[in-house]
Order: structure tokens, then sequence, then C-alpha cells
């Protein structure tokens, strides 16, 4: 079977640098940039309740790729759509070798604390965050870099964690999920069998009363398990395929279903197609996104 590593090296070798008007590593990072406008309303979540979420995921801070001032125009346009929250979806660090630069957590986390929203910035880890920390795989344990470079910007992290709040007297939970697949380059280690660290039943415990929850999760494969208690869960990690051609990604780590865009499960899945790249510096079909979730109110998707 073809991995997406070997098709995404194996499409970017064929010479589709001449195709370069579309494909995101190879143009203006500005002229590619787009907002995706969800509007949706979850049977679990009130309808006459409103809540606009600016969603941020799969940054791969590097260079020349996705810079500082990249990230400083993906902040200020952020902050620009007037969202009640913000939340960051995971995969900060770079996870691709062709850089010039790998940029270093605290200062890719010093820009992203400029991200301002009413109910505040909140954060979880993706796998990357955890790949690329040597230390951490090589114990099977500790807090990344990336998590450590986060809360000291001010920025809390999740991990299988929720917390309470409300809008004008309106209450409603965040469940952070940790990352399911923390440790799969840890395998090699014998004294490291676990591959994730999420504990979706154990957060979804710390709830405590019936508000209407929002789980985010890195990688959306954990949707066929969150029940329908959660009214809307919000993944990256697939980057939609990274090559998406006529709403089909050749290739993506969640299958088809789950590649990109709004699913109805047990719960509403919103699958962001990401900002960065991961693997090779190449994206066709699917610019990078920041994604704007209003609930409550009529489905629809305006790019």
């Amino acid at each position: 079977m073809l991995s997406r590593r070997h098709f995404l090296r194996t499409f970017s070798g064929l010479g589709v640098a001449s195709v370069s008007t579309v494909a995101y590593g190879f143009s203006e990072p500005e002229l590619q940039l787009r907002v995706t406008r969800y509007r949706i309303s979850p049977p679990q979540w009130p309808a006459d309740f409103k809540l606009k979420i600016a969603v941020i995921a799969d940054v791969h801070a590097c260079d020349p790729w996705m810079s500082l001032e990249r990230i400083e125009t993906i902040v200020e346009h952020t902050n620009a759509l007037g969202a009640d929250i913000t939340v960051m979806l995971g995969d900060y660090v770079a996870g691709q070798r062709h850089v010039t630069r790998f940029i270093p957590a605290d200062e890719w986390a010093a820009v992203l604390a400029g991200l301002k929203a009413p109910l505040g910035v909140h954060a979880i880890l993706g796998n990357h965050d955890y790949w690329e920390d040597r230390t951490v795989q090589r114990d099977g344990e500790g807090m990344t870099r990336a998590r450590r470079a986060l809360e000291a910007a001010g920025i809390p992290v999740y991990e299988n964690d929720v917390q309470r709040l409300n809008k004008a007297g309106r209450p409603f939970w965040l469940a952070g999920l940790g990352d399911q697949l923390a440790y799969w380059p840890a395998r090699r280690y014998r004294t490291v069998r676990r591959v994730g660290v999420d504990d979706l039943d154990g957060t979804l415990n710390k709830i405590t009363d019936d508000a209407p929850v929002i789980l985010f999760a890195h990688e959306p494969n954990v949707a066929a398990r969150v029940p329908s208690r959660v009214a809307l869960q919000l993944s990256g990690h697939t980057h939609g395929g990274q090559v998406r051609l006529l709403g089909w990604s050749p290739v993506s780590p969640a299958g088809q279903r789950l590649a990109y865009g709004h699913v109805r499960m047990n719960s509403d899945v919103i699958i962001s197609g990401g900002l960065g790249c991961s693997i090779v510096p190449f994206r066709l079909g699917v610019p990078p996104e920041i994604v704007l979730v209003t609930l409550g109110k009529p489905a629809s998707i305006v790019s």
C-alpha cells in the first residue's frame, strides 16, 4: 500500500514544480492563505447559542516555508475574524527535512502568543510535537519542548483535560485530547510500549454537567469512538491529504471520509486542511487555511 510519505515524495518529484501557480510550496504564501467558514447547528448544541471559533492547525514552523513573518500574518488574519475563542490543533514543529532552519519553539510560540480572543486561546499538541522531541521519544515520557514553550507564552495546553467556559452566561466545555500517535517513533525502544497518550473516556469523565462539549483532537481518527455527548470535534493532521484533486485526497492518514471538511458521525466533525506542510514543502488543490466555525446556525460552507 502506498503511504502518504511515499506518495508525496513521488508526486513532488514528477515535475510538478511546473504548476507553481497552484502549489503552495512554490508560490507567494500570502496569496494562497484562505479562510474557510463553516456554519453548523449540531443537535447537541442550543440553536440560539451563537459561538464563533477560529481554528489554527498544523503550522509546522520552519524557514523558508513557514517563517516567523508568515506566522505573524496568520495571527493577524485570525485576530481579524473576531472569533469568540481560538483553538490550535497541534503540529507547531516542522515535519520535514527540506528546510533552511528549524525554528526554535520559543520563537514560534512568542509569535502565536499574539493571538487574542475574548474567551481565550487554547491548544493541544500534535504528533510532530512529540516525534521531533528526541528526549521525550527516548525516555518514553516527559513534557515536550512545544508544550513548555506554549505554556511559557501564556497559552494553556490541554492533554486529556477539560475546561468549562461561558459566553453571556451560556456554559460549554472544551475538551482537549492527548495525541494519539505521540510515541510512534519510540517503538524502537523496548521500554516504550505505548503509542498514544490519548484518553478519551478519562477526558470526557471530567465533565461534570450537561453543558455542550467541543472536543479538539489532533488526529481525526478518534471520531468513530466519540460519543454523541460531544457536539463538535475539531481536528487537523491530514492537511487535506496535502494533494487534493476534485474533492478527493489520493492519500490521507485518516482515510477518505476523514480527510478534510465537515463530516457528520456521532458528532459533527470538522477537519482543517491546516497551514503548513509535512514530508515535502508542497500543496496542490488544498491551500493553507484558517478555519472559522460558527455554531448555532443552519449548516453551510463558504470558502
